[in-house]
């Protein structure tokens, strides 16, 4: 009789648990790429800031999230006349991403398509595109001002798995690396 009691009061425990619910969110995002392969060497004392943007759209668990993140930075490679160049980034991110009521640290990590693509004249007659899976990984917080509105900043670096083929040149085991730094708007549903 006391294990059956016992069983029941689990039983009701168990069904009474709250249900595991997501919040969607989309954060379009505006930044700069350093480090790497591209025109900043470091995060800071940098003339040469390449501006990027994009946007994630996902879900935040109570621990958990996930995100498809698509950023674009033109003129990755640099600016000069005649010279095109740019780097697409799709990227699935795991998160862990706490929530500690308003504000959420999170990290995160993750695969995607990275393709570059770089034009030396106005024909555009020597083109090369390439595109590489590559993998990310970062952090930020994320601070709600309510319930549906915050911001976010986020640092993360980004590496494709391939070489690099540049107009049919290939570099000695050279892959496309860099960080990025950015700010967002963060808006919850």
């Amino acid at each position: 009789m006391r294990a059956a009691a016992i069983a029941l009061v689990a039983l009701m425990l168990v069904g009474r648990a709250a249900p595991v619910r997501a919040e969607g969110f989309v954060s379009p995002f505006v930044g700069y790429n350093f480090g790497g392969d591209s025109g900043c060497p470091q995060i800071s004392n940098c003339d040469d800031k390449r501006l990027n943007a994009g946007v994630a759209i996902g879900a935040l668990g109570s621990i958990f999230g996930f995100e498809e993140e698509f950023g674009y930075a033109k003129d990755f490679f640099g600016s000069a006349p005649n010279l095109d160049s740019s780097v697409l980034t799709v990227m699935s991110n795991l998160m862990l991403v706490p929530n500690l009521g308003p504000v959420r640290p999170y990290a995160l990590v993750g695969l995607g398509l990275v393709k570059t693509h770089v034009s030396f004249n106005p024909g555009s007659l020597l083109t090369s595109e390439n595109n590489n899976v590559g993998w990310d990984v970062g952090g930020g917080l994320i601070g709600f001002f309510s319930s549906h509105v915050g911001l976010r900043g986020d640092l993360r670096y980004i590496h494709s798995f391939q070489d690099l083929d540049t107009l049919g040149f290939s570099g000695n085991q050279t892959k496309l690396d860099f960080g990025r730094f950015s700010g967002a708007l963060v808006i919850a549903f």
